[in-house]
């Protein structure tokens, strides 16, 4: 019954779920929710914004209810993008950071006005079957009732309630956060009420009073008193928008990403470069398997920190960085012996939660929020538990870039769900929603998923249990630990500058995916780099 290999080659600790309603996320507690929405008679967008609201609660080191989000929603026999990502305050300019070589991460320096507020009213409207009150009741439960602290968010807690000072602006956020001066051990129960009352408030004005009510006016009356460009008018103005996909086929799969503002690009890319490069006449995890990728990557990367910027400043055409004939001849830059620099800037660190879902209707949605580093700013609304994301970080400085900060401007965004179908005699058909969370490893995951799947005819599971690469800035490589010493010997040996990093690191990426299978069941599958896991019936 299933169209790949069963085989499971890597050091794995899970199976993947086979069932006809699926939820994979990476938080158990969070799966269950959007389980339990599934169970009442929701379908996979209710079950994405159930999911998604659970995870601000107990994974708030990844996301919160101030972050952006962005989603692929299959429904109704066709491909929908939602990008509900927020835009640079109006008092926002860049004569304010001048001096400086990036914007700064903590503080109001980087807050843009947040926008997956947004985009669960608008899943909740135009896809789901139940009210916002309802979705978002689950996760209002958990903050309110309290829940154990999972393995891999303890770790990241208590990492953050070490880095961000205890008075000042972060003074909220060590009051909601960390009440006893630290981050929580695992499994020690928290409880988040400001969050349960927030969660609560935004389901029953349907996400009105984030936007334009008391949580608006608070999150005002928070930037005032200590020096923010937020405001309550650009919150009001705030609004997500439904996207066309963009996409490229990767022998015999398209992968469709979100537009720019979002990094997307970069993965559709990266494997148009290797479409040219005859990947699959490698040998799989072999050092010349590895070494196309990873050029590819580069080049990939090169165009994508040049070009993507919010789609009204950008000054190239996407079709023009997909084109064939333009792919065809970045990878002829490609020496197949050494490694090259391609100067393709310096990936960052993020943090980010990636969900999907699909239901026994064939409805499936890829879903992804973030508040960029971590908690991100690092400022919580006072009395509200709102978490504040820090995206403005992406934008440049560089006057004249298209991605320079300005006013009422979307920044490049990390963030990305993806979706995976296939030709058939009626046209797409759906096979995949995924992602792999993680600052700028997300396009270089969605590329490794797609070619181990596409080009080795490996299962979902083993696609997101295999040791990862993950390009740096210049030569600079990391890789996790799980090959033969002389594969990565021979990467050195071809001038790439690696490191090796721990095994299942979450730096790595954490992946999440759900297959369509042919019986109209799906195979579910979740990264062990995670707390998560994929649950269904």
């Amino acid at each position: 019954m299933l169209p790949f290999s069963s085989s499971l080659p890597y050091p794995s600790r899970r199976q993947p779920l086979l069932a006809r309603n699926c939820v994979a996320t990476s938080q158990p507690l969070a799966a269950q929710a959007g389980l339990e929405i599934m169970r009442k008679g929701g379908n996979a967008a209710d079950a994405a914004v159930a999911t998604a609201a659970a995870l601000t609660v107990v994974e708030p080191t990844s996301n919160g209810i101030g972050s952006d989000s962005f989603a692929l929603v299959w429904a109704g026999g066709g491909l929908h993008g939602l990008n509900a990502s927020g835009r640079a305050p109006m008092g926002m300019t860049l004569d304010q950071y001048s001096g400086m070589d990036s914007v700064p991460y903590r503080g109001w320096h980087g807050i843009t006005t947040p926008g997956c507020v947004s985009g669960w009213a608008a899943l909740a409207e135009d896809h789901g079957t139940m009210s916002l009150a309802d979705l978002l009741e689950p996760a209002a439960r958990l903050a309110e009732d309290g829940f154990p602290v999972s393995p891999v968010v303890s770790y990241y807690w208590k990492r953050a309630a070490e880095i961000y000072p205890e008075d000042g602006v972060f003074a909220e956020w060590h009051r909601v956060f960390a009440p006893e001066g630290r981050g929580p051990e695992i499994g020690e129960i928290v409880r988040l009420p400001d969050h349960a009352k927030t969660l609560r408030e935004i389901g029953a004005s349907s996400g009105r009073s984030f936007y334009e009510g008391r949580l608006a006016d608070a999150m005002e009356k928070a930037a005032r008193e200590q020096g923010g460009a937020l405001r309550k008018q650009d919150l009001a103005s705030h609004q997500y928008d439904w996207v066309r996909p963009i996409e490229n086929d990767y022998h015999g799969l398209t992968l469709h990403e979100i537009p720019p503002n979002g990094q997307g690009l970069v993965a559709l890319i990266a494997l148009g470069i290797l479409r040219h490069l005859d990947l699959q006449r490698t040998e799989v995890d072999s050092p010349e398997c590895f070494h196309l990728q990873i050029e590819a990557m580069k080049l990939a990367f090169r165009d994508g920190h040049r070009y993507i910027a919010d789609p009204a400043h950008m000054d190239v055409d996407v079709a023009a960085l997909l084109d064939d004939d333009y792919l065809a001849s970045r990878a002829r830059l490609i020496d197949r012996e050494k490694a090259t620099d391609f100067e393709h800037g310096s990936p960052k660190p993020g943090g980010t939660i990636l969900l999907t879902t699909a239901d026994d209707d064939g409805n499936m949605v890829s879903y992804i929020q973030s508040n960029y580093t971590g908690f991100g700013s690092g400022v919580v609304v006072p009395g509200t538990g709102i978490s504040l994301q820090n995206r403005g970080c992406c934008f440049s400085l560089e006057k004249g870039h298209p991605n320079v900060l300005a006013p009422g401007k979307r920044p490049y965004h990390t963030i990305i769900p993806g979706f995976v179908t296939r030709n058939g005699e009626a046209g797409d058909v759906p096979l995949m929603s995924f992602g792999v969370m993680g600052g700028f490893m997300q396009p270089q995951g969605h590329a490794q998923v797609v070619a181990r799947m596409a080009d080795f005819d490996q299962n979902p599971q083993a696609a997101l249990d295999a040791p990862r690469w993950q390009v740096h800035d210049g030569m600079e490589l990391s890789m996790e630990p799980g090959y033969d010493d002389a594969v990565y010997q021979r990467l050195r040996d071809m001038g790439h500058d690696l490191r090796m990093d721990e095994a299942f690191s979450s730096s790595f990426g954490r992946g999440q995916c759900i297959y369509k299978l042919e019986n109209d069941a799906y195979l579910a599958a979740s990264d062990p780099r995670a707390d998560g896991q994929a649950v269904g019936f």
